[in-house]
């Protein structure tokens, strides 16, 4: 590694895997070398307060990125809530007495530590560079998409052997030196994952903002030099290659957190001229598998990721999963190590006999025309026998009688939505995810 660095005893423990001189982050026309962030994660990690658990509210990547590896350096665990929103943490904070939050502006309802403007780390800082494998690293918490989020608590050895198994999968060794561009949060598990320690252990670069609106992310990546590798999720793809001016290319796309339709992988991959693959995981299991979807339909498992199946349901285990972990999806085996992918059983929709999924129900309804946004909600709250669904969507200047119309001619008369609810923009958080709280409340049925 370098003077600043000790070689890890054990290979998969060290915080990150760049030359001395290779860049570590990217802040507007600012360069961050490694040697610098080694330093800077030194100086930090001893002004840091003796406390058990740390949330890291670093709007800035870099400093995120800092902060996460001076917590290591301290043995302390990262707790990554499912949203920084006040309620959120407050409840965080009555689980985990001994926390703090690191800010870097965000006022936090929390004991905090402001992120210093001047660390002022001597050339000299020594850093532990080398993490011990077994040491628990961060407590994750589920989306709550599907119901109440949950603890998924990893060790350092599971998120490295993730990394390296994602780095191993993509060719990251012919990309070593790219910047990393995502418009996903950094305090979630794909973003933790595809970017922070993708880069850390695949001598990536960062860029330390989040753009999120198509003149932002356009603006970064021209001012960003090649390669470069956007990580994004559908959401944002879907709004991208709609942008009238175009986009800059690109030498990589990774796309996550929601199913990815063959028709926009295409248009990404026309969009930014370069190939996009998309990453299959869940909080539980972190990534497991990805494919190229203008090219296949199976998914191939990362390197130390094994699959099982039991009647309960598919398994993943191995060195890159913490013990084993449940997936929620339906597994359709296809050989070692590749698979096909069906829905998943919270999605999977029962009504008088016919059964569909809510994922086909959402790409019918996504591919009506002026339909910007959308998505079905099964109605447990309503009253009455038989379950119904029901839908919101984001659809100016259109009728709910002409999506009702049009759905009559795709989908069976049992999958109708009842109501269609027409509304501004839908409680999307910041991974494209829908909360079924927040769309509850939208349709009025709140428990």
């Amino acid at each position: 590694m370098n003077s600043l660095s000790v070689p890890a005893v054990e290979d998969g423990l060290l915080i990150m895997r760049h030359e001395p001189a290779g860049i570590a982050a990217r802040r507007g026309g600012q360069v961050l070398d490694a040697a610098q962030f080694l330093r800077d994660v030194a100086a930090l990690a001893a002004r840091l307060p003796e406390r058990r658990y740390i949330v890291n509210l670093c709007a800035d990547r870099y400093r995120f990125m800092a902060g996460f590896a001076a917590a290591l350096c301290r043995g302390q665990v990262s707790l990554m809530p499912s949203a920084n929103v006040p309620e959120v943490l407050r409840a965080l904070a009555a689980d985990y007495p001994a926390l703090y939050a690191l800010t870097d502006g965000a006022v936090a309802p929390l004991p905090g530590f402001v992120y210093p403007e001047d660390l002022g780390g001597a050339a000299g800082s020594a850093v532990c560079a080398a993490i011990p494998a077994g040491q628990p690293a961060v407590i994750q918490f589920t989306s709550g998409s599907t119901g109440q989020p949950k603890r998924v608590p990893k060790s350092w050895r599971a998120l490295v052997h993730s990394a390296r198994g994602a780095g191993a999968r993509l060719n990251a060794g012919a990309l070593r030196g790219a910047t990393l561009v995502g418009t996903v949060p950094h305090q979630h598990s794909y973003g933790l994952e595809s970017i922070i320690l993708l880069a850390l252990q695949h001598g990536f670069a960062v860029e330390a903002s989040t753009p999120l609106y198509p003149a932002d992310i356009r603006a970064t990546l021209e001012r960003t030099p090649r390669p470069r590798i956007l990580v994004t999720t559908p959401v944002h793809l879907r709004a991208l290659v709609a942008a009238p001016e175009g986009m800059p290319p690109v030498d990589l796309i990774l796309s996550a957190t929601a199913p990815l339709p063959g028709a926009l992988a295409a248009a990404a991959e026309d969009c930014f001229g370069a190939p996009l693959i998309e990453i299959y995981g869940c909080t539980e299991a972190g990534q497991v598998a990805s494919r190229r979807p203008v090219q296949e339909m199976d998914w191939h498992c990362f390197e130390g990721v094994r699959l099982d199946q039991d009647d309960a349901g598919s398994w993943a285990s191995g060195p890159a999963v913490e013990g084993t972990a449940p997936l929620q999806d339906a597994i359709e085996l296809c050989g070692p190590g590749h698979f096909r992918l069906g829905a998943r059983a919270a999605e999977l929709v029962n009504i008088a006999g016919k059964r569909t999924s809510l994922a086909y129900l959402n790409q019918q309804l996504l591919s009506i025309a002026g339909v910007q946004d959308g998505v079905f909600v099964m109605d447990d709250a309503r009253p009455g026998p038989v379950p119904r669904l029901a839908a919101l969507a984001v659809a100016p200047g259109v009728t709910p009688e002409t999506i009702l119309r049009t759905l009559r001619g795709r989908i069976d008369p049992a999958f109708l939505p009842r109501p269609l609810v027409l509304v501004e923009a839908l409680p999307r958080n910041a991974l494209g995810k829908l909360p079924r709280a927040e769309l509850l409340r939208l349709l009025g049925r709140a428990p």
